[in-house]
């Protein structure tokens, strides 16, 4: 299910949403990706294939599904417990709004 969100996210993508060149990596259990997005394109590639992105989002499946497919939004709680891990909370948003999240 993972590997089909990931593998959708270029026709998916409303170009604009982002303003700046921003650079996401996902690790979602053993699923590791790279997601760079831009005012027109967006690239998705396997692996960590930048040593420095803009935004890191670490958590497990059954937590990121219920974020894409359901809608949620993780809460301080969620952090502060670490469900999910991220060096940007904010930049999470911004991805979830250039998918139509």
């Amino acid at each position: 299910m993972i590997e089909t969100i990931f593998s959708g996210l270029e026709g998916s993508y409303a170009p604009c949403e982002i303003e700046a060149e921003t650079s996401f990596y996902f690790s979602i259990d053993d699923i590791k990706r790279t997601v760079v997005l831009t005012p027109e394109t967006c690239r998705v590639e396997e692996g960590k294939t930048i040593e420095e992105v803009d935004c890191v989002c670490k958590t497990d499946t059954d937590f990121f599904l219920k974020i894409w497919n359901d809608g949620y939004r993780p809460g301080m709680t969620d952090f502060m417990s670490g469900k999910i891990k991220s060096n940007d909370p904010l930049t999470l948003k911004d991805f979830l709004a250039a998918f139509g999240k």
